[in-house]
């Protein structure tokens, strides 16, 4: 893989970026600044991009079939009108816990919104454990809790055969799967299928390639790594160019390009000065390979 090559998209950077997702019909990487409470879009023909600014921490972002999107702010699941920018609430979970906040969501192929919860944090991965739910937020805006007891709810996916869902509670240092039912959306049959290495960190965000490979993001570990969930190994290792690297996704034509977010939140001078690209966005291309 000496192929892989490594540039960033934009010039900005951002406190805690997070949940890329590629909007193919606008040519278009969404993603979001938790900490900085934007949602925000880059254009790859232009390489503009737009940002909405909202009234809480907006942690994932996924597109709607009727146009615009729908995100996770504070503890809401609330619709976002892009050019009004508008903000609809549609649901409200954690009602009984004012610290908590939502962390990564993902859509699943039945039209979905999977996310999780988790405390506020003292700083970063430093918080009141176990606070966290996973919830999902289904079509006909009724949502589903499946589980609390949760530290950070975090990375998740489906394999390709949709009968699996993956899912990361970061501060287990574990990737598990579930066994998934795409008809009712419930999961069950929960098991590990990898444990991180000290060297690769706190597994955060996560996606899934064309050969059925699970991608994970290592918070504080400075990379990205490719999974196989069938075997429980580690198959490949993309180092970038800081180390809170927060989640990642497939995009750009033909989707051979990886988009990887990061944060600089919590990095002290000494560190910023060594991680100058800290919180920019990246575009990892070289991976043909699996398509």
């Amino acid at each position: 893989m000496s192929s892989v090559k490594i540039e960033c998209i934009g010039s900005d950077r951002y406190r805690l970026g997070e949940s890329p997702v590629w909007d193919e019909k606008e040519n278009s990487l969404l993603y979001v600044d938790i900490t900085g409470r934007k949602v925000c879009r880059w254009d790859a023909a232009s390489g503009q991009v737009q940002a909405v600014s909202v009234d809480a921490p907006v942690s994932s972002v996924a597109l709607r079939k009727s146009g615009d999107y729908v995100i996770t702010l504070g503890t809401r699941f609330a619709a976002l009108k892009w050019k009004e920018q508008l903000v609809t609430t549609i649901a409200q979970v954690d009602r009984d816990k004012a610290k908590n906040r939502f962390n990564d969501g993902k859509v699943d192929p039945a039209g979905r919104y999977f996310a999780g919860t988790m405390a506020e944090e003292i700083r970063p991965a430093v918080l009141e454990p176990r606070q966290g739910s996973l919830y999902t937020l289904c079509p006909d805006h009724s949502v589903v809790k499946h589980f609390d007891q949760v530290d950070i709810s975090n990375g998740l996916d489906w394999s390709l055969d949709h009968k699996t869902f993956f899912y990361i509670d970061s501060l287990s240092y574990s990737v598990d799967a579930f066994d998934y039912d795409l008809q009712t959306g419930k999961i069950g049959n929960r098991r590990s299928i990898y444990k991180l290495e000290k060297e690769e960190n706190i597994p955060d965000g996560m996606c899934i390639d064309t050969e059925g490979k699970l991608w994970v993001a290592c918070y504080n570990g400075g990379r990205v790594i490719r999974l196989d969930p069938e075997t429980g190994k580690r198959i490949q290792t993309v180092r970038l160019p800081t180390s809170r690297i927060t989640s990642c996704c497939f995009g750009g034509k033909d989707y051979t390009e990886m988009y990887v977010t990061s944060a600089y939140d919590g990095l002290d001078e000494a560190t910023l000065a060594k991680e100058p690209q800290a919180g920019e966005i990246f575009k990892v291309m070289g991976f043909e390979i699996f398509l």
